[in-house]
């Protein structure tokens, strides 16, 4: 957890909440997202509220965290400081 720090964990999943500075970033966000899951073939869920972003990463196929979702989480902290959100 110490390279994801801006994630918490919650059970077997970790969670973060982004908050972009208007609704096309925090779709831009998304669809960047979205291109890094479909590369790793492990997909976050996502929940949109206007310009807030909730994600969640688990590996349901492992029944909890792996790998992947740390992988991917620092993607998606990458992702997010490249839309400055």
């Amino acid at each position: 957890m110490n390279d994801v720090s801006d994630w918490r964990r919650d059970g077997d999943t970790i969670r973060r909440t982004v908050v972009a500075p208007d609704f096309r970033t925090a779709i831009a966000i998304v669809n960047d997202i979205a291109e890094q899951a479909e590369a790793m073939n492990h997909h976050p869920d996502i929940d949109i509220r206007w310009r807030t972003l909730h994600l969640a990463l688990t590996t349901h196929d492992e029944g909890g965290l792996t790998d992947l979702d740390f992988t991917l989480a620092a993607r998606i902290d990458a992702i997010v400081a490249a839309h400055q959100a």
